[in-house]
């Protein structure tokens, strides 16, 4: 069966944003379901990337306030990890930081602001 041009682009950009390492490590489960899973992943959060509307930067910066948000630190640290290759710059980081605990609260802003300490460290 032939991938569709959406799917393509979505795989495309999740690459470009996550990198290689992480996406080939996401995908190397041979399980059919999990292949399913990660495409159906692929096609829908990595798909909502290509639209138009907003740069790759901008959904950067909202994802990390989403994740931050709803205390998915696991992600949140992915997409940290990753918001330089999207164009986000450190300092645009440490501005988010006080806008998540401003609007998510000040236990998320402080997971946020622990996770993003350690990234950077790990550079």
């Amino acid at each position: 069966m032939e991938e569709s041009e959406a799917l393509s682009a979505a795989r495309g950009m999740r690459r470009a944003v996550l990198g290689d390492a992480h996406v080939d490590g996401a995908t190397a489960d041979p399980d059919p379901v999990a292949g399913e899973f990660e495409d159906y992943l692929t096609a829908t959060a990595w798909g909502v990337w290509t639209r138009g509307g907003l740069s790759s930067r901008d959904r950067s910066l909202l994802v990390l306030a989403m994740t931050a948000a709803l205390g998915r630190m696991e992600e949140f640290r992915i997409h940290a990890e990753s918001a330089p290759r999207a164009g986000v710059s450190d300092a645009e980081v440490d501005e988010l930081l006080f806008q998540i605990a401003a609007y998510a609260g000040a236990p998320a802003g402080s997971s946020a602001r622990r996770v993003v300490t350690a990234v950077r460290r790990q550079r």
